[in-house]
């Protein structure tokens, strides 16, 4: 009974010859890239390996002071603003609340952030970067600026300008439709 299933909806498989003439492989550039791919999605894309690349890489030069997670929220915090409540950082990092509380605790446990009862919210905690955490941040921005000189050496300033125009400009559309 289900071998009659089975057999009409697996395709037989194809001898290897007919698998190299896979009209992907084909229109594969050598950099990877699917030249029929939407221009957008092949930005995104290469934006997600980017992301994960320069994160594994990131995350063996900050340690074992900090880990990708709490450089992130120093970071966040010297961009944004320099207190949040726990559960706004959350959200903003579109992580659970629990893996902010504990991302937080060891910040305050380093001496990088303060945090106090929230008066808005009575379970509510709300986070503060402190002069100490500001200044481990900049010295992590400063490691990996140094690491990252080779790979600012192959781009001009104008290169860079323009990819962060672009990479700006998808941030923002991105955090305004969440």
């Amino acid at each position: 009974m289900f071998d009659d299933v089975a057999s009409s909806a697996i395709p037989p498989r194809q001898s290897s010859q007919a698998q190299t003439k896979d009209p992907m492989t084909a229109r594969r550039k050598a950099d990877g890239v699917v030249a029929q791919d939407p221009l957008l999605f092949q930005l995104l894309n290469e934006a997600g390996i980017l992301a994960q690349l320069s994160q594994n890489s990131a995350s063996r030069l900050l340690a074992p002071d900090l880990n990708m997670s709490q450089f992130i929220v120093l970071n966040h915090f010297v961009r944004v603003g320099e207190e949040s409540s726990l559960s706004r950082l959350a959200r903003s990092m579109e992580v659970t609340k629990g893996a902010m509380t504990n991302t937080i605790v060891r910040l305050d446990r380093k001496g990088y952030v303060e945090v106090r009862p929230d008066p808005a919210d009575g379970r509510g905690k709300i986070a503060k970067l402190t002069p100490t955490g500001r200044a481990a941040r900049h010295r992590a921005v400063a490691l990996l600026g140094q690491a990252l000189a080779p790979l600012a050496a192959t781009m001009t300033d104008a290169e860079l300008k323009s990819a962060l125009q672009a990479l700006r400009k998808a941030r923002i559309w991105f955090d305004q439709n969440r």
